[in-house]
């Protein structure tokens, strides 16, 4: 079998025989360099170079979970997430935290987050903890439009215009069945928040005193 020429972040830990999770951080903390054959694989030459006990020794050890991450972090504001209960914190937040730079993913794994415990107790520390958490909070399109003082209908005009964009997807099951289960979008409330300040071009309080049945003044606006 040809030898590799170049190695994307799996292929590399798998030759230096190293879990994925030790391979990202090593990347992230410098351990190991950037990929040098493309924005995300690494050539022969550069992966035959890397130093296997650096890479193992700098593992993050039992990495958190992004529910785990949440709960630490539920924690640190003093509001503990409950069992049972709607979460203070959520792995949602941990995930917008992550697309901010700073959390750093390390699992390979598309349906599960973890993360390295001293990155989250960092992140603990943080005097605005509690005004990022509120705005890396998701909401649903309801949620998004109750929060502008809009109908929903309206709000639908704003996702067609592109005004904004879900963080991520989010399945929602109704009933026992998976055949009820749809894919609902969900919106950064800091997102939310900076509609009307990007939007000024928008009379907002017209906006939201428009009657039940009537047409949405953002229906005319074109893409």
């Amino acid at each position: 079998m040809a030898r590799l020429t170049e190695y994307d972040e799996r292929q590399a830990a798998g030759r230096l025989r190293v879990a994925i999770t030790a391979f990202r951080w090593a990347v992230h903390a410098g351990i190991t360099p950037r990929p040098d054959a493309s924005e995300w694989k690494w050539s022969r030459t550069a992966v035959e170079a890397m130093d296997r006990d650096a890479i193992a020794a700098g593992s993050p050890g039992e990495p958190l979970s992004g529910r785990q991450a949440a709960d630490r972090i539920a924690e640190a504001l003093g509001t503990p997430n409950v069992p049972g209960e709607p979460p203070a914190v959520t792995a949602f937040v941990v995930r917008r935290f992550m697309a901010a730079g700073m959390l750093t993913e390390l699992s390979a794994n598309p349906d599960g987050s973890l993360v390295h415990p001293s990155q989250v107790a960092e992140v603990c520390t943080r005097p605005d903890l509690a005004e990022l958490v509120a705005g890396a909070s998701p909401l649903g399109p309801d949620q998004a439009a109750a929060r502008l003082g809009v109908r929903r209908s309206d709000w639908d005009h704003m996702v067609r215009l592109k005004w904004i964009a879900p963080a991520e997807w989010r399945e929602v099951q109704f009933g026992t069945s998976r055949a009820g289960a749809v894919d609902v979008p969900m919106y950064r409330v800091a997102d939310v928040d900076a509609l009307p300040a990007a939007h000024t071009e928008v009379d907002w309080p017209a906006l939201r005193a428009v009657g039940k049945g009537r047409r949405s003044p953002l229906a005319a606006v074109a893409e």
